[in-house]
């Protein structure tokens, strides 16, 4: 039973799914107890991956070792995962109650893809890795298509699940190239075939290639983001911000456990012949684009959507990093990925909890213009968003400031090969900060035009929660951050 423990968090919200299709059929009428029900799930399941991280278990139960990983890493992105996921259902409670969309199967979708996501974050074969993300992705595009009577919804739901489908097929043809060359499907046994020289490395080079198109598809890396912005904004907020927070997070953590496992040898991590030197210009031209669209976009909810792709390139940094040979410097390179991942998932949560909170219906905040002078009506509304906006941007001493410091500090560590990468993402983040500004400015120094829509916020005690949640540990993690620190080097342990 020992050995079972660390897959507490995995089988928690696996049942707790079923458990709440159960609560659907028989609460209809109750629509706030299928809330209560995720949300103390997603705790639950979080406490249960912090304790097993603490215990540093690292040998999975029998029958299982293949495919999953209970490490301390796995249990890191498990809490990351059931944080992100938990404060998203709180935001449901509110929207969806608000918005007249109160139907069961939201949650029901939202636990099945948060445990698709945790099953991507521990994958250890790449069949594992396949059937976590199709889990995963599933749920996340009919979350995408859940508002039935919106045209925007349903385009982001088409385009988001055809170009998955393509993603994914990319990512199988890659796993088959993968297989052929090294006649393994599990990652350690791929990258022993690799370091022992037995690979066909042309096939493995190609697969590679093709893992990276896949996985980068998910972490809305340029030129691989084009869904991004339009199933964002056709979601339901809750669900655009687990998209962005949730699929990101379990997207990074696959792709740091198929690089570090499969192709950590030197020569592929090498910054000239290897994975590296492919990710460097796409980390470049993802931070590029995504501040560059983000600045030009009218709508706060695009802006934030273009956002997240520019952070998919922040956290690409970190990952090049990944390319040094000396373990510690790796350590730091992971480490500070982890801790960008938890401080972006809070920031954002905190940022789209607060667009949520100023919007009641028939009232929302979409546009800019909508939230002309709605931090001098409305200041507890808007102080959380200000906060938000901040920590996206970087402004110390938020965790957003943190995240981009530790991944630009991993990136500069060792050798200045990766200088020119880091100044491109310090002028990225100077243009982000003009957007990010400008929603600031237009709360508190702009005035509505006379007849123009005005946002007024609807009255939710579950987006109060996700708010005074996240805000605390936006400011927690960027004030005191010692112990999250030392938690995600406890995730990352010793690198070979």
């Amino acid at each position: 039973m020992t050995a079972w423990l660390p897959l507490v968090p995995l089988l928690l919200v696996c049942l707790g799914a079923f458990a709440l299709m159960v609560v659907d059929v028989f609460a209809r009428e109750k629509p706030e107890l299928a809330t209560l029900s995720t949300v103390i799930l997603f705790a639950a399941a979080a406490v249960a991956a912090v304790m097993a991280t603490g215990k540093g278990i690292a040998a999975p139960p029998h029958g299982v070792a293949p495919y999953l990983a209970v490490d301390t890493m796995a249990q890191f992105f498990n809490a990351t995962i059931c944080a992100g996921a938990g404060l998203c259902a709180l935001l449901a409670g509110g929207y969806l109650h608000e918005h007249g969309l109160e139907r069961g199967e939201f949650y029901a979708l939202l636990v099945l893809s948060a445990f698709g996501a945790m099953v991507l974050a521990a994958a250890t074969d790449l069949l594992s890795i396949f059937i976590g993300l199709e889990t995963m992705s599933l749920g996340v595009y009919s979350m995408v298509a859940f508002r039935r009577g919106s045209h925007r919804a349903a385009e982001g739901g088409i385009k988001y699940f055809l170009l998955g489908s393509f993603a994914a097929a990319i990512f199988l043809f890659g796993s088959a190239l993968i297989y052929g060359a090294t006649g393994h499907t599990d990652l350690a046994g791929i990258g022993q075939s690799i370091h022992d020289g037995d690979a066909l490395i042309r096939l493995v080079v190609l697969g590679m290639l093709m893992l990276i198109v896949g996985l980068a598809f998910k972490v809305s890396a340029v030129p691989f983001h084009m869904w991004t912005p339009d199933a964002y904004e056709g979601a339901v907020t809750p669900a655009t911000t687990f998209m962005s927070v949730v699929v990101k997070s379990a997207a990074f953590a696959v792709l740091l456990r198929v690089l570090l496992t499969c192709f950590g040898d030197q020569l592929s991590a090498d910054l000239r012949t290897g994975w590296p030197g492919v990710l460097a210009p796409i980390a470049a031209i993802t931070m590029v684009y995504g501040n560059i669209a983000a600045a030009q976009q009218a709508s706060v909810k695009r802006m934030l959507a273009y956002s997240s792709i520019a952070h998919a390139g922040y956290i690409l940094v970190g990952v090049v990093a990944l390319h040094s040979a000396d373990p510690q410097l790796r350590q730091m390179a992971v480490s500070g990925v982890l801790f960008y991942l938890a401080a972006y998932t809070v920031s954002n949560v905190l940022a789209f909890g607060s667009l949520i909170a100023l919007g009641s219906y028939g009232k929302e905040a979409v546009s800019y213009e909508d939230l002309a002078g709605a931090g001098r009506r409305y200041p507890l509304i808007a102080l959380p968003f200000v906060l938000g906006v901040l920590s996206l941007m970087g402004f110390p001493p938020t965790a957003g400031f943190l995240g981009k410091w530790y991944v630009f500090s991993a990136a500069l560590a060792g050798d200045d090969s990766l200088l020119w990468l880091v100044i491109v993402g310090v002028l990225a983040s100077v243009v982000g900060a003009y957007y990010y500004l400008r929603v600031i400015v237009y709360l508190f120094m702009k005035a509505p035009e006379p007849g123009a829509p005005v946002a007024v916020p609807m009255r939710s005690g579950y987006v109060v929660a996700a708010l005074l949640l996240s805000g605390y540990f936006v400011v927690k993690m960027g004030v005191s951050p010692a112990k999250y620190i030392d938690y995600a080097l406890a995730a990352v342990g010793k690198l070979s």
